[in-house]
């Protein structure tokens, strides 16, 4: 199996090498980089690519790694026993299965995504470390061992909001996502707009980069969102004309969808102010 990209995703040289490693290592691969950079979207091209179904866990602040093992729903079995329930007397009517549980039983090999792992705390990562590496897991209500059919491709996200265990990092492949040079943009944005006009596409990227290396910019604008601002451009069929911007007003058109918050806007209405006092 071998990954290069699909139709829909533009993979670099050092993304689709980083995929077949861990695949040939059978480690999972750690996957970092800027939100909205395609870290998520990138295992769903994988699967896609290789032909294998998709497990999807998303973490949460709250998630525990227990859970993506099993939960024992005791409150249900103890209300169940109260009303005098048959199930009551088989405790796997009780064991919900969770994502890793899916991925190991699965009837053929699967990818399995482990989204934003970061979110969770410190102790996540650690509570893993002998599932992912061994491939299987006890079950302490039933006595059983539940063992990986077929291993796995692991694909975990981080948005680098916490350092991650050292022993966890040893245990996988990592590649950091860097953000698109203008030339992988244009690819990037050939896929999604095929039919857009050379010269708005030129003063549209032009312009977005002049944005995201303005020095002070607290939120950088990333490829999704150069996406999202490219799609309204067209909708209101704006010209490359309208795009311009001068020192009455440094915003870009339709900025919205480039700046999320009010200090990146302050920010260029500052830079504007600045402009036309020089003036």
């Amino acid at each position: 199996m071998k990954f290069t990209g699909t139709d829909q995703y533009v993979a670099t040289e050092d993304l689709t090498v980083a995929v077949n490693a861990s695949v040939t290592l059978e480690r999972p691969l750690l996957v970092k980089g800027e939100p909205g950079t395609g870290k998520t979207e990138l295992a769903r091209q994988v699967a896609t690519a290789l032909g294998l179904p998709m497990v999807e866990w998303h973490v949460k602040s709250t998630t525990k790694a227990a859970q993506g093992l099993y939960e024992y729903d005791a409150v249900s079995r103890l209300r169940d026993s109260q009303l005098g329930d048959e199930r009551v007397h088989d405790v796997k009517n009780y064991i919900r299965k969770g994502k890793l549980w899916q991925a190991f039983e699965a009837d053929s090999k699967v990818v399995l995504l482990i989204d934003e792992i970061d979110k969770a705390d410190i102790d996540f990562p650690n509570d893993l470390l002998q599932e992912l590496d061994r491939m299987e897991f006890h079950v302490y209500e039933t006595g059983e061992t539940i063992r990986a059919r077929h291993r796995p491709v692991i694909i975990i996200t981080s948005n680098n909001e916490k350092e991650l265990p050292d022993a966890f990092l040893r245990r996988c492949f990592f590649h950091y996502i860097r953000f698109p040079e203008a030339a992988t943009l244009k690819r990037i944005v050939d896929v999604h707009f095929p039919g857009i006009k050379d010269d708005l596409l030129a003063t549209a990227l032009t312009q977005f980069y002049q944005i995201r290396e303005t020095p002070g910019l607290k939120k950088k604008p990333s490829t999704s969102e150069v996406l999202d601002w490219l799609k309204l451009i067209l909708a209101e069929d704006l010209a490359p004309e309208d795009l311009k911007r001068d020192s009455t007003c440094l915003l870009p058109k339709l900025h919205g969808a480039l700046l999320k918050n009010e200090q990146d806007v302050a920010l260029f209405e500052r830079l504007a102010f600045l402009a036309r006092g020089r003036g």
